[in-house]
């Protein structure tokens, strides 16, 4: 919105040339941090106590550990303000008719909606439950398909290059425009459907233990801004997209301003909700983060990158899936508990310790990812 109000008056005076500085995605996207963290620190505080007044706590359920007992009654659906803190700065700084940053956003609004409804029923039913999951995959699967629908297959709002690769799968450290995997649109756009909804809910299964989802959030938001960032890049009209061989996505740079205002707000959320946590973020955070991370695989073209990137997601979810078979298949659990952090607890970890590993396991997957840049 101040990209959009205030650069076009550059010209109008001698004195207002300083706003071309606003064409610049580095200086917005610094700005968009600035902003969401600024925003963070001053509402966090007034919106936890809001949450302690109107005893919006944790419903911890019964098959849980023991330590997580105590939990109970902690201000929880702290997302709320998160995406707030994330959305509010990407409109302020971003081109909001910037079609990526445009779906970005609304996907991550819309999931945000799914994720209160989740949280409210069960604190109004005093219950883990919450909304049931038939429900809750309908609407993540009609929100990501209206999202994809309009960024693969609504032409006159797209740009041309976008066009030109948008059902191009990039292999992993394999040059992108000497071994392109071109799918069908038929079979790009479920497939792409998938992606959204299934890093939403892998992120959803992640938050478990206070900070443990929002480490690798960030890890993952900081990756997609550099990805971001030099797909749009050009100095001279020499194109970053091109050195490299990744996907050549001019417009997909604006993303690095949602990933910016992502990892500002992430990081003021995380100074309350490390442990011992003073408030958590409820699926209302959890499922918008993850659908946003989706979001951004798809148009920084890292659907299959995005695997290695949020590698702790996928063993969390992988955890998840592997239990359930296992036992209704064979009558044997294969963890102790599922998700894999519980596993770690109930082996005698303590909380922080299977925190902060699983923080550094994503860096490193974050270093890999990154390193695929150039060795390809």
């Amino acid at each position: 919105m101040i990209y959009e109000f205030l650069y076009p008056l550059r010209h109008a005076a001698g004195w207002l040339g300083f706003l071309n500085v606003l064409r610049y995605v580095p200086f917005r996207t610094i700005a968009a941090t600035m902003t969401a963290m600024f925003l963070t620190f001053l509402l966090a505080p007034w919106f936890i106590r809001e949450l302690q007044k109107k005893q919006i706590g944790q419903v911890v359920g019964e098959r849980g550990p023991e330590t997580h007992k105590l939990k109970a009654g902690t201000p929880t659906m702290g997302g709320a303000l998160l995406l707030l803190c994330i959305l509010v700065p990407t409109i302020l700084w971003g081109d909001v008719k910037n079609p990526f940053v445009l779906a970005t956003a609304a996907v991550t609004a819309g999931y945000g909606v799914i994720g209160y409804l989740d949280d409210y029923l069960k604190l109004k039913f005093k219950s883990s439950g919450g909304l049931a999951g038939r429900y809750k995959l309908l609407g993540q699967t009609l929100i990501a398909g209206a999202a994809v629908g309009y960024t693969f297959l609504y032409k006159t709002a797209l740009p041309a290059d976008w066009l030109e690769i948008r059902t191009r799968l990039s292999i992993p450290f394999l040059a992108f425009n000497k071994h392109p995997i071109d799918l069908p649109l038929w079979v790009y756009v479920p497939f792409a459907i998938f992606v959204v909804v299934a890093w939403s809910n892998a992120v959803n299964l992640t938050d478990g233990l206070d900070g443990l989802a929002i480490g690798p959030v960030l890890i993952n938001a900081s990756t997609y801004l550099v990805w971001a960032y030099l797909a749009g890049a050009t100095f001279w009209k020499f194109s970053m997209a091109r050195y490299l061989d990744i996907a050549p996505v001019h417009s997909a740079g604006e993303l690095a301003i949602y990933c910016g205002a992502t990892l500002g707000a992430g990081t003021g959320f995380l100074w309350y909700n490390t442990y011992p946590a003073q408030v958590f973020m409820g699926d209302v955070g959890s499922l918008a983060l993850g659908g946003g991370l989706g979001m951004l695989a798809l148009f920084t073209k890292n659907e299959l990158l995005s695997v290695v990137l949020g590698g702790v997601f996928v063993l969390e979810t992988v955890s998840v899936v592997t239990q359930v078979a296992s036992f209704k298949l064979t009558g044997k659990r294969v963890f102790l508990m599922a998700p894999i952090h519980h596993h770690f607890e109930k082996k005698g970890w303590a909380e922080p310790k299977v925190i902060v590993r699983f923080w550094i396991v994503s860096v490193l997957l974050a270093l890999v990812s990154l390193a695929s840049l150039k060795l390809r």
